[in-house]
């Protein structure tokens, strides 16, 4: 189990749940966040701090939200679109910084009003 970011993340990228992860897990991509699902230790810390209310624990995310369970997956698992291979599992969201691209997704959203 994992924890997950869904659609209210889209163009807010509030960062503060990256100041909270405890293992370097929550990689920002251009226009959200994703949680490597390897990575989390089901800590819970994120959860809290998102001031959209868009984390979730995979168990209880709303069914409005269920694509983004496997989108979040795919951010690493999947070449993202501008990259030949897939992210994987690079250990640490800080070692590579941000990634500026998204999934499909994410990237065929039109712009989110930001609150």
């Amino acid at each position: 189990m994992t924890y997950v970011i869904a659609q209210p993340c889209v163009d807010v990228l509030d960062r503060g749940c990256i100041d909270e992860c405890p293992v370097d897990c929550i990689y920002e991509g251009d226009r959200m966040l994703y949680i490597h699902p390897d990575e989390c230790v089901d800590c819970g810390a994120c959860e809290p701090v998102c001031p959209v209310e868009a984390i979730y624990y995979e168990d209880d995310l709303p069914t409005e939200f269920g694509a983004y369970l496997a989108d979040n997956e795919e951010f690493f698992t999947q070449p993202l679109p501008g990259r030949k291979e897939p992210l994987d599992s690079p250990g640490g969201a800080s070692r590579v910084g941000v990634i500026g691209l998204d999934t499909p997704l994410v990237t065929g959203l039109p712009p989110q009003a930001v609150q």
